[in-house]
C-alpha cells in the first residue's frame, strides 16, 4: 500500500473514514445551503450571515473544554455516536422548517446554536479517538488522511449543494430539501462506529473524576510551549481568517453578483488546495515548527492577496492557495498536538484546540460581518489576512519567551523538535504533568 494511504490497513480506521466521508460531504452541503437559507429570509444579509456562524460556534466556545473533560472520562467511540445523533436531530428540524416554508431568521439562529452543542461535545472526542485506532507511528499519515477525507467532502459539498438549490428554485425550500439529505448523512458514522472491533483499538483507561481536572489540562498545556505557540496562532488565524462562510458569500453576491451555484463553487474551490495540503501531510515524516509558522504568514499573505483581486474568475482561480496554507496550518498544529500530549490529557488538549480554532468564530463572524457591511466585502478578507499575520508573529515572540531558557528560543522554531530526522519522540514530558497536577 502507498505510505500516502497507509492507516487504510487498519480495519477500524477504513470504517471510520467510510463513515465520515459520507457525513462530511452532507455537512458541506449543509453550510452552504444554510447560509444560503439566511440570504434568502426577510432580513438575511452579511450580519444576520455572521451572527448565524457565531451562535452555531459559540458552544464550541463555551463547552469545549469541559467536553474535553467528557471526551477523557468517557468511552469515545459511544460518545461519538450520540454526538452525531444529536447533529442529526438539529439538521433534521432546520430541513423540515425550510421546506415547508416556516423559517424565519431565528429559527435558524437557535438551530444553529444546537447543532453547535453537539458539535461541541464531537470535536475533541473525534480528534482524540484517531490516536486510540491507529499505531503511533501512523498517527500523523491517519490525521492527513481525515482530513484528506475532510476536503474531498469539501470539494463535492458545496458544489452538490450549489447545484441542487439552483435546480430547485434558489428558494428556502431549495435548501431544505439539501440540509435533510446532510441529517440522513450522520447515519453513516453511527453505522460504521458500531461495526468496529472495540478490540483493535487502543482506549486508554477512563481519567477518574476527580476536581479540579479542567485546571489540571490548561496547567498541562501552558506547561508546554511549543503547544502554546501552536494555540497562539491558530487562534488569529481561526478568529479573524478562517471565516470563509462569510466571506465567500460576501464575495460572491456583493462583489462579484454570483448567484448559489457561482457560491458552492467558491467553496469546492478552496477545498482543491486543502485536498492538496492533505495529501501532503499525509505523507510527511516530521513536523518543524517553521511549518506551522510559515503556514501561518502564508495562509495571512494569501488572503490580502485575495482580496484585491479583481473578478470571479481570479478569485475562484486562486482560492485553492487560501485552502492550501489553511490545511497545512490546521493540520500541523492537530498533529502537533496530538504527538506531544500525554494520552490522560489528550481529550483536554484537544478540546483546548477546537475553543480557540473553533470557539474564536463567535467572537470574528460578528465582527468580520460587520466589516463586510461597513467597509465591504473586501476588507474581510485584507483585515482578516492582516490580523493573521500579526498572531503568527506574536506566536513567535511568546514562544521566544517562554521556550528560551531551555530549548535556545527562535532556533527551536527552525529546527524539528527534538532534532533533525525524530518526530517528537518524546511524546509527553513526565514533569509537565507532574507539575500540571500540583496546581
Amino acid at each position: 500500500m502507498s505510505p500516502t494511504f497507509r492507516s487504510l490497513a487498519n480495519p477500524n480506521y477504513r470504517k471510520y473514514v467510510a463513515g465520515s466521508a459520507v457525513s462530511n460531504t452532507g455537512t458541506w452541503m449543509q453550510r452552504v445551503a444554510q447560509d444560503w437559507l439566511v440570504l434568502t429570509l426577510p432580513g438575511g444579509n452579511g450580519t444576520a450571515l455572521g451572527i448565524t456562524t457565531g451562535l452555531q460556534f459559540l458552544p464550541v466556545l463555551l463547552l469545549s473544554p469541559y467536553a474535553g473533560v467528557v471526551a477523557d472520562r468517557f468511552p469515545k467511540r459511544r460518545l461519538l455516536q450520540l454526538t452525531q445523533l444529536t447533529m442529526a436531530l438539529a439538521s433534521l428540524a432546520l430541513g423540515v422548517i425550510a421546506v415547508t416554508g416556516a423559517a424565519e431568521i431565528w429559527h435558524v439562529y437557535l438551530i444553529a446554536f444546537v447543532f453547535g452543542i453537539g458539535a461541541a461535545f464531537d470535536g475533541p472526542a473525534r480528534q482524540s479517538f484517531v490516536s486510540e485506532m491507529v499505531e503511533p507511528d501512523d498517527l500523523t499519515n491517519a490525521v492527513g488522511l481525515n482530513s484528506a477525507t475532510f476536503n474531498a467532502a469539501r470539494l463535492l459539498g458545496p458544489a452538490i449543494a450549489g447545484l441542487m438549490i439552483g435546480a430547485l428554485g434558489g428558494g428556502a425550500t431549495a435548501t431544505g430539501w439539501v440540509i435533510l439529505l446532510n441529517a440522513l448523512s450522520y447515519g453513516a458514522v453511527i453505522w460504521q462506529l458500531q461495526r468496529m472491533d472495540i478490540r483493535l483499538l487502543h482506549s486508554p483507561d477512563p481519567v477518574a473524576r476527580v476536581p479540579g481536572a479542567l485546571r489540571e489540562g490548561v496547567a498541562y498545556v501552558r506547561s508546554q510551549p511549543r503547544m502554546v505557540l501552536v494555540l497562539i496562532m491558530v487562534f488569529f488565524a481561526g478568529t479573524f481568517g478562517m471565516n470563509f462562510q462569510i466571506t465567500s458569500a460576501l464575495m460572491a453576491t456583493e462583489v462579484y453578483g454570483k448567484g448559489a451555484s457561482e457560491f458552492g463553487l467558491l467553496g469546492s474551490a478552496l477545498a482543491v488546495g486543502s485536498l492538496t495540503g492533505a495529501l501532503l501531510a499525509a505523507r510527511r515524516v516530521r513536523i518543524r515548527l517553521r511549518l506551522l509558522v510559515g503556514a501561518a504568514l502564508g495562509f495571512g499573505v494569501a488572503e490580502i492577496v485575495a482580496g484585491v483581486l479583481p473578478n470571479y474568475v481570479t478569485f475562484a482561480v486562486f482560492a485553492p492557495v487560501i485552502g492550501f496554507f489553511t490545511l497545512t496550518l490546521l493540520n500541523s498544529a492537530n498533529a502537533t498536538l496530538q504527538l506531544e500530549s500525554d494520552p490522560a490529557f489528550r481529550g483536554r488538549v484537544m478540546a483546548l484546540y477546537m475553543t480557540i480554532v473553533m470557539g474564536g468564530t463567535p467572537i470574528g463572524s460578528p465582527i468580520i460581518g460587520w466589516i463586510g457591511e461597513s467597509l465591504g466585502a473586501r476588507w474581510t478578507l485584507v483585515i482578516g489576512g492582516a490580523l493573521t499575520i500579526l498572531g503568527a508573529l506574536l506566536a513567535v515572540a511568546v514562544f521566544t519567551r517562554l521556550d528560551a531558557p531551555a530549548r535556545g528560543g527562535l532556533r527551536a522554531v527552525l529546527t524539528p523538535a527534538n532534532g533533525p530526522g525524530s518526530l517528537f519522540p518524546r511524546v509527553w514530558d513526565n514533569q509537565a504533568v507532574a507539575r500540571a497536577r500540583k496546581l
